[in-house]
């Protein structure tokens, strides 16, 4: 398809003596009509060399025009290797169209459907300013359009060149090991796995120092942090190194280049934030146990609201450094403005999708951050869930972990958990009444019996508030009566081994003094008299604790 300029509106080029920017000359069958053929011949010709005809791609019109024959030849060879070995710009991707017209794409997108002037390849930063490598059409009066490098591209060339024109290593590069094999110089085949393996030897040697240290020092902090960041301290070390050798002595190609930078950067931006969340980590469990110690239903509300509080804080640093090093990943990647107007036209995709695959997962962050805000439990309150007693052991993300009182883990999801009713023995005061169930004949005496449970529980030290002690027969039946004894406690713990003694003494006492008062089998029948032989205890273990 061919497309005539003439049909085109002036405001889709702008208007150039391109006598005045180029060497008219050495312009003659170079194919410049669309973005795409602009990029893709200038490197071939810089490819080959050719970087007098190379320079007809370049809008030299900034130039002085004695000089542009020299330097516009030398600013495309600087050009060419810029692109080759850093910005590897995709020209494939590039409009073929002479307009430059985005045909395809959202149908609200501002771009599409309308003819371009100039086009931005790539933007890059260096020392906090920003150089972009642009295409702009130009035409003469009784021309046809032809795309170029745009005049502010020119300038900036040198600037680009020093930061990722070839290093001083190469210089030293056989020409037999510069050959393209696979993508790749021959000699950058060689250099990758050399440098890896030395990359891997120096994440060792921090490693094994860091243990060393942690070993040495007589500070428990500085061995816990030691210990906790040494694998996320030797990832950074070795992608610092790995950035100042790509500096300082070695230039790979762009594909190279484009895989590893990256990567590199993910590396540095997480391992630091891994680090700095390490050592908060053994701060905050420094803190804990010296301001806390062990957590459990024994200590007051505030001991145990300050822990919750302690690992809420902790979530919210997760999740402030998330939110960082996506920040900085993004920046240094400069991803904000190629990913910018993409994000807006997508967003509702996105949202839809976010919706359905973490639905789960942020309904559980969203509970455990209602749980560190409102506290309905705290971590060291004894709960009943589902029929469990248990301590309220950790609060994470997307879970509750439960240590029962035989030492067992419950692990709960938080949106589950908030979502079911559950007794809090400890959400304004730890105290918890026992009750003591027995099963006895009708001729037990409540009395006698209230009376020798009350003096029991006033000698037991897991008792308190003695005036709430009390025993009542709180149900019957044919076969014998329920006798329920009432002692306070100052919390879930010290009820239940003080529940065992009470039962214990209480037991021990009608076995030494009143036998009879065992329940007895009855049997129907005109002819059988009831027996008197004591038969196995009916223990119920009943309990509220």
């Amino acid at each position: 398809m061919t497309f005539a300029a003439t049909s085109e509106d002036s405001s889709s080029w702008y208007e150039a003596d391109l006598a005045t920017i180029g060497e008219q000359e050495n312009a003659k069958g170079l194919n410049r009509r669309t973005p795409r053929e602009t990029v893709r011949n200038f490197v071939a010709l810089t490819e080959t060399k050719e970087y007098q005809k190379a320079a007809e791609f370049l809008n030299l019109g900034d130039l002085p025009k004695v000089d542009r024959a020299e330097h516009g030849a030398e600013l495309a060879r600087q050009l060419g290797l810029v692109i080759d070995r850093q910005l590897w710009i995709d020209w494939s991707g590039l409009s073929a169209r002479p307009d430059a017209m985005q045909d395809q794409g959202p149908a609200n997108h501002p771009l599409t459907g309308k003819a371009r002037r100039d086009i931005g390849l790539k933007m890059v930063k260096l020392n906090s300013q920003i150089y972009e490598i642009r295409l702009a059409r130009y035409k003469n009066k009784d021309g046809d359009p032809v795309w170029l490098f745009t005049p502010q591209t020119v300038e900036n060339i040198p600037i680009l060149y020093e930061a990722y024109g070839p290093h001083i290593f190469e210089a030293y590069i056989p020409s037999s090991l510069k050959q393209r094999v696979g993508g790749l110089r021959l000699w950058e085949w060689i250099a990758l796995p050399l440098l890896l393996s030395a990359l891997l030897g120096l994440g060792w040697l921090i490693n094994r120092m860091m243990r060393w240290l942690g070993h040495k020092t007589k500070s428990p902090l500085l061995r816990q942090a030691a210990e906790k960041t040494r694998l996320p301290l030797a990832l950074v070390a070795m992608a610092i190194a790995a950035q100042l050798s790509f500096k300082m002595g070695v230039s790979f190609s762009g594909p190279a280049t484009n895989i590893v930078r990256p990567f590199l950067i993910i590396i540095v931006v997480s391992g630091l934030g891994m680090t700095a969340l390490k050592i908060i980590d053994v701060i905050l469990d420094r803190v804990t146990l010296r301001v806390i110690g062990d957590i459990d239903d024994t200590r007051s509300i505030k001991e145990r609201e300050l822990y919750t509080s302690i690992y809420a804080l902790r979530r919210v640093v997760v999740l402030v450094m998330v939110a960082i090093s996506a920040i900085v990943l993004l920046i240094q990647l400069n991803l904000f403005e190629s990913l910018g107007m993409s994000l807006l036209a997508s967003a509702g995709v996105v949202t839809v999708l976010l919706g359905i695959a973490g639905q789960a997962v942020l309904g559980n962050i969203m509970a455990s951050l209602q749980i560190a805000l409102a506290k309905p439990v705290r971590i060291g309150d004894s709960v009943l869930f589902e029929g469990s007693w248990a301590y309220v052991e950790s609060i994470f993300y997307t879970f509750i972990r439960l240590r029962t009182w035989d030492e067992r883990r419950i692990i709960v999801p938080v949106k589950y958990f908030v979502s079911q009713p559950f007794e809090n023995w400890s959400v304004k005061d730890a105290r918890i009444m026992n009750t003591i169930v027995l099963f006895l004949d009708h001729s037990a005496d409540i009395r006698q019996l209230r009376e020798v449970f009350i003096e029991l529980a006033k000698n037991d030290e897991g008792v308190i508030d003695h005036h709430t002690l009390d025993a009542s027969v709180t149900q019957h039946s044919r076969a014998g009566q329920e006798l329920s004894f009432y002692a306070m406690s100052p919390d879930p713990s010290t009820a239940w081994t003080t529940a065992m003694r009470l039962r214990e003494a209480i037991l021990d006492h009608v076995r030494s003094h009143h036998p009879e008062w065992w329940p007895y089998d009855r049997l129907d029948g005109p002819h059988i008299e009831p027996q008197h032989t004591a038969v196995k205890p009916h223990l119920d273990t009943k309990s509220d604790d």
